[in-house]
């Protein structure tokens, strides 16, 4: 074959030399510029990528700051949620004290304080003096008088296991439980008063932060059941002003001296947690990874918060040792009390770490991305099995296959919308709505049907097969 072609009498070069001429021509040209700039190669695309790196460390430490902020501000947060929830829901104070009067430690102490405001009451000794004047007055004899005095002692403690007796009876019983409830109940607004500084008749925090509730209630039940056991002095008892605390810390007078800033805290820094945390994800460039980051230090925030609670409960029991005479009261109570403040913790941590699994597994890294292969090809594996054996989802899978994306976006904000909404969460709420949502994803991943060719075809599209995820 001959390498050139006669075009009018003349030699033209065939392709190959018309390219190797080109080639020879640019590359003479492209050592001239190189001369020309000194021997140095001129890099085009270097100015933008120096210019795009500060930006992105701009907005990488932006990110890590706003995280940071969020994290930390997160046990506080969750401390001065429970405080204002504590102080301004009747609900919630009901929930918290109620269960209180029916653990043994509360009860046993509850009768020893009635115990002890009876017998205070209840003279014994002037009972029988009284007895011995009116004996001598009616000329018995100094024997019998004497004897009777000496009764004095076994006397007040008969008459004080009479009076511990009835007052365990009426701990235990159902009218106890009914009467501390609806007391604590219609105390809490007493307590905002206290909390307001306007004082309360039935709640009163003391100078050095007792938290008190009287008992007026429960002495009348107390005297209503030794009257009707035969103890009838008991219903000359007159009205007292007995207390019993439920809680002494000095903290209840700082949160009394601040109880609008703990309300304003409570309801807004859980949200400027939440901000911040939101706002460092949106800023920062890989959003999927900083999701994982900021869910995971949510998580460790509510760790560091369950430690923090375990310290300041061995140190608030610690200086009750020699105050209360009943510890393992002073340790129920405290425990009730902070009861709600766990179960909030947990919740929160536990949406940090569904936050954080949900957030690796939509990721862009190669563990990720080799999860989800491997589970698309599983369901594409299971969906042809069952197509091979006549099994199909027919058209509801094709629409499921087209519109794939906006019904798995559906899921995800309704299980969002769930646990916004949700008065009280918890952790089982949150566990359970994350697995239905899985649930519900891979049964969606499983039934839907990726566009087939023809579909293609059909509609003037390019005849490409998509593959399954």
């Amino acid at each position: 074959m001959s390498g050139t072609i006669d075009d009018g009498g003349t030699g033209v070069p065939g392709d190959a030399a018309a390219r190797l001429a080109a080639l020879e021509r640019e590359n003479a040209e492209l050592r001239a510029r190189l001369a020309a700039v000194g021997g140095q190669p001129v890099v085009v695309a270097a100015a933008p990528a120096a210019s795009r790196e500060p930006r992105h460390r701009g907005r990488a430490a932006a990110a890590v700051v706003l995280v940071v902020l969020g994290a930390l501000l997160a046990p506080v947060a969750v401390v001065a949620a429970w405080a204002e929830r504590t102080l301004t829901d009747t609900d919630r104070y009901v929930a918290t004290v109620g269960p209180i009067a029916s653990d043994p430690a509360i009860q046993g102490a509850v009768a020893g304080r009635l115990t002890d405001v009876v017998m205070e009451q209840i003279d014994v000794n002037a009972i029988v003096g009284t007895v011995v004047d009116g004996l001598e007055e009616r000329g018995v004899g100094p024997r019998a008088t004497e004897a009777l005095t000496q009764l004095e002692g076994p006397l007040t403690s008969g008459v004080e296991s009479f009076v511990r007796r009835a007052a365990d009876g009426v701990v235990t019983s159902d009218a106890f439980e009914d009467a501390w409830v609806q007391a604590n109940r219609v105390a809490h607004q007493q307590l905002v008063a206290t909390m307001r500084g306007e004082g309360g008749e039935l709640l009163q925090i003391g100078q050095d932060g007792q938290l008190t509730i009287q008992l007026s209630g429960m002495i009348d039940l107390l005297k209503q059941r030794l009257v009707d056991r035969g103890l009838g002095i008991a219903a000359r008892i007159p009205e007292v002003n007995a207390t019993f605390t439920l809680m002494q810390t000095s903290q209840l007078v700082q949160v009394q001296n601040r109880y609008a800033q703990v309300v304003a805290l409570g309801t807004w820094l859980p949200w400027i947690s939440l901000g911040l945390l939101a706002a460092g994800v949106l800023v920062a460039r890989h959003k999927a990874r900083t999701l994982v980051v900021a869910g995971l230090a949510l998580a460790a925030a509510m760790v560091v918060l369950a430690i923090g609670l375990a310290i300041g409960r061995g140190i608030y029991l610690d200086a009750l040792k020699d105050v209360v005479l009943r510890l393992d009261a002073a340790e129920v109570l405290f425990d009730q009390v902070v009861s709600f403040l766990r179960v909030t913790l947990r919740t929160v941590g536990v949406l940090g770490l569904v936050v954080a699994i949900v957030a690796y597994l939509g990721g862009s890294s190669a563990s990720a991305r080799s999860l989800r292969a491997g589970a698309g090809r599983g369901f594409a594996r299971l969906r042809d099995y069952g197509e091979g054996r006549g099994v199909s989802t027919g058209s509801v899978g094709d629409w499921l296959g087209r519109y794939r994306t906006v019904v798995r976006v559906t899921i995800i904000v309704v299980a969002a919308l769930v646990l916004l909404l949700a008065g009280s969460p918890t952790p089982g709420l949150i566990i359970g709505t994350a697995l239905v949502a899985g649930v519900l994803i891979a049964l969606l991943e499983l039934v839907a049907r990726p566009p087939r060719p023809d579909d293609g075809a059909a509609t003037g599209a390019p005849d490409v097969a998509q593959p399954s995820r």
